[in-house]
């Protein structure tokens, strides 16, 4: 079969129209089109069938789909090891990262790649609503969080790297009664008003669980997705608020932290990349620098 049309067949396996593929490969819907029924003719199956007003891959479509992943991962992988042996990782490599990710991850990560010179990162923030594993196809490493891996990235072949298990904590008015204790449970915080995240942020499953505990439901006073100003809105005594440990900022600005117990408040921290990106030197370079900051910050933090 034409490597070239299966790219087409996994591309819309990942982008989910036909549209989408074109604007990704540069062609037009037509052509995608044309690409896709050759490839049928070759493989003597039908791979889509309708859905809506598009296509959906058929089992066979799917089946033939997970095949040209494997062969992109055998081809980057062939040509990852020339490449390490001809000589050490280079070219352009491309991250998108959540912003506090990007605030706690970043300074260090690119104090660390300045000595992979031949190695040119480019990176981007992107706002937590989004599926990451939808930013993988056009980005090289995805930087997620999650309170726990998302089964549909491992369904989707992506490549998983762990990078931390980071701590949340409630943030306090530095004069609230609560400041006075050193680690707070689910019953000390019923009945307090919250400033929380817009729904389906990773935080909000904190507020869950503590209406699991609890049995009372909790009082969201507003919704803001930057955690600058929910840390400004705490200080000024509009409520409490779940906040990640190791990028709030405490101490001098009217706000403090303590610890969540009785319930799992963590989130975790990983990089999703398609596996053929994570065959390239220049990738897995980045990576593992991203590995090596993220124990960095850790260690730190728990050092302190």
């Amino acid at each position: 079969m034409d490597a070239r049309r299966l790219e087409f067949l996994r591309e819309l396996a990942e982008r989910g129209t036909v549209g989408a593929v074109a604007d990704a490969m540069k062609v037009t819907p037509s052509a995608v089109s044309q690409q896709l029924k050759a490839l049928e003719r070759e493989a003597g199956y039908a791979l889509l069938e309708p859905s809506g007003r598009g296509v959906a891959l058929t089992e066979a479509g799917r089946a033939l789909a997970r095949t040209a992943t494997e062969i992109a991962v055998a081809v980057e992988r062939a040509e990852g090891r020339w490449r390490e042996y001809m000589e050490q990782p280079a070219g352009r490599v491309t991250l998108r990262t959540f912003p506090t990710g990007g605030e706690m991850l970043l300074p260090g990560l690119l104090t660390r790649m300045a000595e992979r010179p031949d190695v040119e990162l480019v990176c981007t923030d992107e706002n937590a609503s989004v599926d990451f594993a939808d930013l993988t196809p056009d980005h090289d490493v995805v930087v997620a969080d999650s309170p726990t891996t998302a089964a549909s990235w491992h369904e989707r072949s992506l490549q998983v790297v762990p990078l931390m298990s980071e701590p949340l904590d409630v943030a306090l008015p530095e004069d609230h009664r609560l400041a006075r204790k050193e680690s707070l449970s689910p019953k000390d915080v019923a009945g307090e008003t919250w400033i929380g995240v817009p729904h389906d942020y990773p935080f909000d499953s904190v507020l869950e669980q503590v209406v699991a505990v609890t049995g009372e439901p909790v009082h969201v006073a507003q919704r803001i997705a930057d955690n600058g100003i929910v840390e400004a809105l705490v200080a000024a005594g509009h409520g409490i608020a779940i906040l990640p440990r190791f990028t709030t900022r405490e101490h001098g600005n009217g706000l403090v932290t303590r610890r969540l117990v009785g319930i799992r408040a963590t989130r975790e921290i990983t990089a999703l990349l398609r596996p053929d990106r994570y065959e390239r030197p220049s990738v897995r370079a980045v990576v593992d620098a991203l590995r090596a900051e993220a124990r960095a910050v850790a260690e730190a933090h728990r050092a302190a």
